[in-house]
């Protein structure tokens, strides 16, 4: 059957015919291929029909969806459940491992791409390179990544070791799945990413990459635009050329440099937990899926990832006691080996949930404050986080969302819920339990479907233990006082301001916004430099939820429409935000900027699923 479809499907893919999707019953469009791309217009989607030949016979059996607005039903997949697994069976390191940096890299760095012996990949300028080096007075610490494929990881030690595609340094430390670099504001990075993964490699993904560092205020030529994949043979269809490498300039200024005129701009607009994924255009869900993600740890002299009394700083928990947890969602196949439909536009929902890498482990910790670092890397399912000590739920303080410290610390909270691309940071004292104490973080959202979440309920499912082993000194601090808020206009100022309205939508089985399909080569919007807009995020369906991600700049929500009633935003989420999770029939309202750079951006739903089949647009910052 497989080499019938495939035959079938390279016929209309030489006619110019737009993508197909297999499931139960029979064919459903999917989105069409990238436009002009180098390498033949098809080229990607024809990839997807070798995935979704061999995923056809995993395939149990579909469940209808629910139609909506004379969308016709479609089927939902199901598909076999992973194979068992026996619980707390291995242990996370106990402190994670910084990136180490390089020097020198060779070839050096340049400030236009490095093409002339075929090496870099074909990208625009580095913007204000030069400029932001003189006014910091500091050269770039240099970093370099390879991706690669790592043939032996174990997600648990009943599954068969298996590879995996991780972003790792020429010297990698093998317990860790994902790289955390430590960055700090003031300091520039210069990263050189290498494309090393097997350009001949069999089952889903595909070996290209382009690296977004979510959500760093950065250059567009460095921002990981979809468009802009790369492998040694293939370059996107918004790159110049393909290349072995290519490098990126994070000038680790705060938002708003130019107006502040100031060294490094406004502290009030720090950013402190990031994450880095592949946001290869219509595999960013598989890619992911394979390994492609890390932490980007960003500190100022406010949040100084110094806790000691010599500090300036916040002194919240530091390193070794400042932990990152990544969470996804993954499914395994008969023969324990990690599975995606990346064919399918509704994707697959993982029944395990891997922490660090790892199905089920341990994390080993000291009586005393932690701060943890909680990342939802997709790709899309969503949590309702719960610390549980024999069933009873325990509390702690809630310090960040979406890697923005909160004004003041929300005390005393119980849980902490986490759509795809978000984070959360909280501070758990331990130092109230005995040594021997077992504790666990619990999943208590329901979700049986990619669309979206269902009710919370307890106990639910234990995801990571905790076992509190040994003491240490403690000498952190939560402060009753954080990070304030920068300023926003008055209401009657940002009434004046340009508004545009986004609808997320579903027609003819594609995820759509305002009803087109994402287009990398042509912007939906132009905007100038310096200015700010409103936009409305609209999802005028009950059937799914929609976690949407802007690139470049934090906003800010104005208002939230739920049925047609305004309600509160949460407290959680009245700061600043760069994933705004916009559920069933919802309005978001928020209020953004556009400062520093120029250059093209992205705006789409961060489940991944909807994201790789079209929902998503470009928008660029153009010179005023």
């Amino acid at each position: 059957m497989k080499a019938k479809l495939l035959a079938h499907w390279k016929g209309k893919l030489q006619a110019g015919s737009w993508g197909i999707s297999i499931q139960a019953n029979g064919w459903k469009p999917l989105s069409p291929a990238p436009l002009d791309e180098p390498d033949g217009a098809g080229r990607r989607a024809f990839l997807k029909l070798g995935a979704a030949a061999l995923a056809v016979p995993l395939l149990l059996s579909a469940r209808p969806s629910a139609s909506k607005d004379g969308e016709p039903e479609t089927p939902l997949p199901v598909f076999p459940p992973s194979p068992p697994t026996k619980p707390w069976q291995v242990f996370l390191p106990n402190a994670i491992t910084p990136l180490a940096p390089v020097d020198p890299l060779t070839p050096p760095p340049s400030v236009t791409a490095n093409i002339a012996g075929g090496e870099e990949c074909g990208r625009a300028t580095h913007q204000r390179y030069a400029e932001l080096l003189d006014a910091l007075g500091v050269t770039p610490t240099v970093y370099e990544l390879n991706a690669v494929e790592r043939p032996d990881w174990e997600f648990h030690p009943d599954y068969p070791k298996q590879p995996v595609w991780v972003f790792e340094s020429d010297t990698p430390d093998k317990t860790q799945f994902s790289p955390v670099f430590f960055a700090r504001y003031g300091q520039p990075i210069l990263c050189r990413v290498r494309n090393r993964l097997p350009q001949d490699h069999t089952g889903f993904g595909t070996p290209e990459v382009s690296v977004h560092l979510h959500n760093l205020h950065t250059p567009s030529e460095s921002d990981g635009f979809p468009g802009d994949y790369f492998s040694p043979d293939k370059a996107g269809p918004t790159l110049s050329a393909p290349g072995k490498w290519k490098d990126h300039f994070y000038p680790n200024v705060y938002a708003g440099y130019d107006q502040q005129k100031t060294r490094l701009g406004d502290p009030n607009e720090a950013l402190g937990t990031l994450w880095f994924h592949d946001h290869t255009l219509d595999f960013t869900a598989p890619n992911t899926v394979r390994g492609l993600f890390g932490f980007y740890l960003l500190f100022d002299n406010l949040d100084s990832g110094d806790e000691g009394p010599q500090s300036s700083g916040l002194r919240l928990p530091s390193h070794p006691y400042d932990y990152t947890l990544s969470f996804g969602d993954r499914r395994f196949d008969a023969n324990k080996r990690l599975f995606f439909d990346e064919f399918n536009p509704e994707g697959v929902l993982g029944d395990k949930v891997i922490v660090n890498g790892k199905i089920e482990p341990v994390l080993r910790v000291a009586r005393r404050k932690y701060r943890l670092r909680l990342l939802n890397i997709g790709p899309s399912r969503n949590y309702e986080l719960y610390l549980t000590r024999a069933g009873v739920v325990q509390r702690f303080t809630h310090i960040a969302n979406d890697g923005n410290l909160l004004p003041a610390p929300l005390l005393y909270q119980t849980r902490v819920r986490i759509g795809v691309a978000e984070r959360a940071d909280i501070v758990v004292d331990f130092s109230s339990y005995p040594l021997g104490t077992e504790l666990f973080i619990v999943n208590r959202l329901v979700q049986d479907t990619t669309r979206k979440p269902g009710d919370v309920v307890a106990p639910g499912t234990q995801l990571l233990k905790i076992i509190v082993d040994r003491t240490a000194a403690d000498v952190s601090m939560v402060p009753s006082a954080l990070r304030p808020l920068p300023d926003i206009p008055s209401p009657a100022e940002i009434a004046a301001l340009p508004v545009r309205r986004w609808e997320f939508d579903r027609k003819n089985g594609l995820w759509q916004i305002n009803q087109r399909l994402v287009d990398v080569k042509t912007p939906r919007a132009k905007i100038k430099k310096g200015s700010a807009e409103v936009w409305e995020l609209v999802n005028d369906s009950g059937g799914w939820t929609h976690p949407i991600h802007i690139h470049f700049e934090e906003g800010r929500i104005l208002s939230k429409t739920v049925d047609g009633v305004n309600v509160p935003v949460p407290l959680h989420e009245r700061g600043r935000k760069d994933v705004f999770v916009l559920g069933p029939n919802t309005t978001l309202r928020v209020f953004l900027r556009f400062r520093d750079f120029i250059g093209k951006y992205v705006m789409h739903c961060h489940n991944m699923i909807h994201e790789d089949h079209a929902m998503m647009l470009r928008w660029d910052i153009e010179d005023d």
